[in-house]
């Protein structure tokens, strides 16, 4: 199989496409054929060398979507299910999502009905887990207001859709350092946006949604 692999820590140059052989299957854990991963800050870090726990040669790749293509759990996790996985030391403790095949533990397989693109499905795990456990931290409540810092991130637009999902009149402001996304931030459910400028809210530059 093709994998993205990198053998020491570096720049972009260190990450190298290889033919290498597909991972057998073991107890506990199953083969998915990738079809799209997301890509994250996080393994930028891992590849320059900066997470002391991660030993190369790696497959990187924190979060992955795919279909089963043999499995150790047939009941939960039968071959050619859908599936996305995330976390859980993926690409860190062991060969994460940049490749053709990963193999991976059954209690970090998660299956999925969608009719959603494996391009769509791709950019869900990492981001909308991230908002999702924001907002459920926050505790929201119909009274309050909220204001997301990097609106126009992933994570800024993920964190929105859900939020108006449950909270439709909610008041939601976005900071961003350019007002040229004023107008897909308006349309993606944010009530306001504020300019920021060097860490600091302009709040008397302020774009409001009609």
């Amino acid at each position: 199989m093709k994998a993205v692999v990198v053998s020491q820590a570096g720049g972009p140059e260190v990450l190298e496409v290889k033919e290498i052989a597909k991972p057998q299957v073991k107890t506990g854990w199953s083969l998915v054929k990738i079809k799209g991963f997301g890509i994250n800050h996080s393994e930028i870090f891992t590849r320059q060398g900066l997470s002391p726990s991660v030993v190369f040669p790696r497959i990187l790749g924190i979060e992955l979507v795919g279909v089963i293509e043999e499995t150790t759990e047939p009941d939960r996790l039968p071959v050619g299910q859908k599936v996305v996985s995330i976390m859980g030391e993926l690409g860190r403790a062991f060969d994460g999502g940049y490749a053709e095949y990963a193999l991976v533990p059954n209690q970090i397989l998660y299956p999925v009905q969608t009719d959603l693109s494996w391009v769509e499905l791709a950019s869900v795990p990492e981001t909308y887990y991230t908002a999702y456990g924001s907002m459920k931290n926050l505790k929201l409540e119909a009274s309050d207001r909220i204001l997301v810092r990097a609106g126009a991130s992933g994570v800024g637009q993920a964190f929105v859709k859900l939020v108006r999902s449950q909270f439709p009149d909610l008041p939601i402001y976005a900071s961003v350092r350019k007002l040229e996304k004023t107008d897909q931030l308006l349309a993606s459910g944010f009530s306001q946006v504020i300019l920021e400028k060097e860490g600091r809210l302009q709040t008397n530059v302020i774009k409001l949604s009609i």
